[in-house]
């Protein structure tokens, strides 16, 4: 699949093999913008579609009764949708590019998890270290879920931007 960052150079002639090379470059960085791009769906897909099948089944069990006290009373959509904007682009850049460079859809599933395990890990144990209402369970339930999510996620990106070709 080769590196997402094809090498750009200056060509100083403007032979008719020079044109060509400069054209080829273009269309090349315009593939890598397709395949970034083909990721970034194929990971906001999965992941959003996982998430709220996820907390549609566990709002009302998991986090509402132990939470009820800190919880908005609706949901905010802003805040939702920067966060997966902003996380999508850290799945993207430290475990599909990977993957993409090492051409194994195991290596986007291996790093999206840990990036998932070290994101919700974050979180959970930040709230749990500061709310007074945060549990242990609420934590490893959590935590589990984003490393499950976020390599599922990766994994997908990493499909998708294998459906874009570069050369």
């Amino acid at each position: 699949m080769g590196d997402w960052f094809p090498a750009t150079g200056s060509v100083a002639s403007s032979s008719p093999s020079c044109e060509y090379e400069r054209l080829s470059r273009r269309v090349g960085d315009i593939a890598v913008i397709a395949r970034y791009c083909a990721a970034y769906l194929g990971s906001a897909f999965v992941m959003a579609g996982l998430d709220a099948v996820w907390l549609s089944l566990t709002n009302a069990r998991l986090y509402r009764p132990a939470l009820a006290m800190v919880l908005a009373p609706g949901f905010r959509l802003a805040p939702a949708i920067a966060f997966y904007l902003i996380y999508l682009t850290g799945v993207i850049i430290f475990a599909v590019r990977p993957a993409v460079q090492a051409v194994r859809w195991s290596t986007a599933m291996v790093l999206g998890a840990m990036c998932g395990l070290l994101a919700y890990a974050t979180y959970d144990l930040t709230n749990q270290a500061t709310l007074a209402v945060w549990s242990i369970r609420i934590s490893l339930i959590d935590m589990a879920w984003g490393t499950v999510l976020t390599g599922a996620a990766a994994t997908a990106g990493y499909l998708a931007s294998t459906l874009v070709r570069t050369a």
